[in-house]
C-alpha cells in the first residue's frame, strides 16, 4: 500500500464535499484527501484547470457524476499528474439535445427559486427504488443544495450543457482506473460506465449490486472496498 498518495475528489452536480463522507476515513490512510471545489466556474475546462491549480503535484482522481466529467478533462489537461483514476456513475458522452433543453429549464426554474423542489422531485430517480422514502439520503440531497447554491448550480449546468466528448480520448488513458456504478442507476445508465470501461486499457468495471446514482451514501461498505482496492492497485 502507497501511504503516501494524496487523493483528489470532486463531487456532482449540486453536490458538495458531503457526498464523499462516508469513505473520506478509508482514503485518509493512503494519503492527504482533497475535495475539489467545482462551483466557482462555468466550464469544464475552467473548472479543471482550477483543480489542477488547487492539487497536489501528482494524486489520485476520482470523479463522480459530474466531477467525471471534471476528470475526464482533467486527464486531457494534465494526464500526467494523475496516477489512478475512478470515475464513479458517470460517462463519457457529451449532452444530448433532449438533456440540455431539461437543463436550461431547471436553470429557469432555479432561477426562480425552485432549487430545492427540483431535487426533491428528482430524488426517486437518484436512489435505488428501495430507497426512494430514505430521509437522510434526502436530507443529505438538500444540505448540498444549500452548500452549492443557485448560482453555483447554474454554473455548473452551464459547464455541463458544454462538455465535449470524452469518448475519443479514453483509449489514451494509461493509469490504473476503476469505473464504478449502480446496477440500478436512472440518472447515468451503467451501459455508459460498461462503455468507458472498454475504451479504457486495463480499466476495472464495478457494478454495485441494489445501488442507484449515489453510492457512497447507498452502498458506503461497497464503495469502499472497491476504492481502496483502486487505490492499492500497483502504478506503473
Amino acid at each position: 500500500m502507497d501511504q503516501t498518495t494524496p487523493i483528489v475528489l470532486v463531487p456532482g452536480l449540486a453536490s458538495s464535499a458531503r457526498i464523499y463522507a462516508p469513505v473520506i476515513p478509508a482514503l485518509w490512510r493512503f494519503g492527504p484527501v482533497m475535495i475539489a471545489n467545482h462551483i466557482r466556474d462555468d466550464s469544464m475546462a475552467a473548472i479543471a484547470a482550477r483543480v489542477l491549480s488547487e492539487a497536489p503535484p501528482r494524486f489520485a482522481l476520482a470523479g463522480h457524476s459530474m466531477g467525471g466529467y471534471i476528470a475526464l478533462e482533467i486527464m486531457r489537461q494534465a494526464p500526467e499528474r494523475v496516477a489512478r483514476l475512478a470515475l464513479i456513475n458517470t460517462q463519457a458522452r457529451p449532452d444530448t439535445p433532449e438533456a440540455t433543453a431539461r437543463r436550461l429549464g431547471l436553470m429557469a426554474r432555479a432561477r426562480r427559486g425552485e432549487l430545492r423542489a427540483i431535487r426533491e422531485e428528482s430524488f426517486p430517480e437518484l436512489v435505488h427504488p428501495s430507497r426512494r422514502d430514505d430521509a437522510e439520503i434526502l436530507k443529505l440531497v438538500h444540505a448540498q443544495d444549500e452548500d452549492v447554491g443557485v448560482e453555483g448550480y447554474l454554473r455548473q449546468q452551464a459547464a455541463i450543457i458544454a462538455r465535449v466528448d470524452s469518448r475519443p480520448t479514453l483509449s489514451a488513458i494509461s493509469c490504473p482506473t476503476l469505473v464504478l456504478t449502480g446496477d440500478a442507476d436512472n440518472t447515468i445508465p451503467n451501459a455508459f460506465s460498461k462503455e468507458m470501461a472498454e475504451a479504457i486499457a486495463g480499466a476495472r468495471l464495478v457494478v454495485l449490486e441494489r445501488c442507484g446514482h449515489l453510492p457512497q451514501a447507498e452502498q458506503p461498505d461497497a464503495t469502499v472496498r472497491a476504492l481502496t482496492e483502486w487505490l492499492g492497485t500497483e502504478v506503473v
